[in-house]
Formats: C-alpha cells, structure tokens, sequence
C-alpha cells in the first residue's frame, strides 16, 4: 500500500509536469528579481540573499498545495486510506515525502545557482543547501497540514494562514544559518535548530494530518 502510495504520485508528476515544476520556475524567477531589481551592489545581495532564498522556497513549496488531497477525496480514495490495514499517518508520510522529493529537489539543485548570483561563497552555498534539506521536508510537511485543515475549501488564503505563522521558525534558523556561514561562523546552532524541527515534524505531523482528514471525511 505504501508503495503504491508513492509509485502514483510520481506517475501523477510524470503526467504533469509543467505542474510539478512550477514552483521550481517560481523559486528561479522570484530569487532572479532582486538582484535586478536591486542592482550591482554586492554587499547588499550578499546580506538579503539567505531571507530571499528562503522565502521563495516556502512561497514555491505552497503553490499548490492546497489540492494535496482534492483527488484522493475526489475519487474515494481518501476512504480506503481511512479504512486500510495499513495506518493513515502512514499513508500521509509516504505521500507528502513524494511531494518532497518532486517539489523539494529541484530546488536544492536550483539554490546554487541562485546563491552565487547573489554573491554567496562556497561555504554560505554548502550551508544554504545543508539548511534547505532540513528545513524544506518541515516546510512540507506543515503544508499538508494546512492542506489538510482546509480540505474541501477553496482558495489558498486560509492555507497560507495556517502555514505561514507554523513556518517562521524555520524561516529565522534556515537564514541564520547561512548569515553567519557568510560571516565566517558556525552555523551548527541554526542547523542544529532544523534537525530538531524537523524531528518535532516527523513526529507530531502526519498524525494531526490524518486526523484532519479523518474529520474531513465524518
């Protein structure tokens, strides 16, 4: 069941991709505009690159998201996930890792580039890409949480409300990470910081998104 979980959501991204890698085409464009807009000043990119960077992660892993599970509910299988041997938070665990890894990875492959447009050292880029692969699965996975407490509504207002406010810790340990990698510092604390969300995640998350989508169902 678990696999199957997995093997569908990837069919589903092969489908589509120009959907599954829009919020690849956001992060890129979005990330782009400040340095244009802004200008040459190097010293400024280098000081708002980490929030910029960040921010347009979290903004492109929402697009979205707010369909996570429309078409499991849409066609009843939302129901069998409910009523399955296998439990619910598992289900969910597997679907939302395979959101990651369709959504999540072509970002890190994409933070390099924006980083050493901004001027990034080698070791802020490797800190960069270090905090966004901590950082980005609890960004997910809180995303399927608003995704979940807003099944059946439309509109990704009320989901950007439930989320945003969940994802400012990661937003500060993420940046922070980076700033002081840039200043020639440890960046272990802040790191540190987002193994820790992330383990608070991977534990509390799926069980609350199964049980919204349990009273998505009552």
């Amino acid at each position: 069941m678990l696999s199957a979980v997995f093997v569908r959501e990837m069919r589903l991204a092969a489908r589509r991709p120009a959907q599954a890698l829009s919020g690849l085409l956001f992060f890129v464009l979005v990330g782009s505009l400040f340095p244009l807009a802004l200008g040459p000043d190097s010293a400024l990119l280098r000081q708002i690159a980490p929030g910029v960077v960040w921010v347009a992660a979290l903004l492109a892993l929402l697009l979205g998201q707010h369909q996570l599970f429309e078409g499991e509910l849409a066609d009843g299988s939302l129901e069998q996930w409910a009523l399955a041997a296998t439990p619910l938070w598992l289900l969910v665990g597997m679907k939302v890792a395979a959101q990651w890894l369709i959504a999540a990875v072509p970002l890190l492959l994409a933070a390099p580039v924006l980083g050493w447009q901004y001027g990034m050292t080698a070791d802020a880029v490797g800190v960069l890409l270090a905090a966004l692969a901590l950082g980005t699965p609890s960004l997910s996975l809180l995303a399927a949480l608003g995704a979940a407490l807003t099944l059946g509504l439309r509109g990704q207002l009320l989901l950007a409300l439930v989320v945003l406010p969940l994802s400012i810790p990661i937003l500060i340990f993420g940046s922070h990470a980076v700033t002081q990698a840039s200043l020639g510092l440890s960046a272990a604390p802040a790191l540190n910081l987002l193994g820790a969300c992330l383990c608070l995640a991977l534990l509390a998350t799926p069980w609350a998104i199964a049980q919204a989508l349990r009273l998505a169902l009552e």
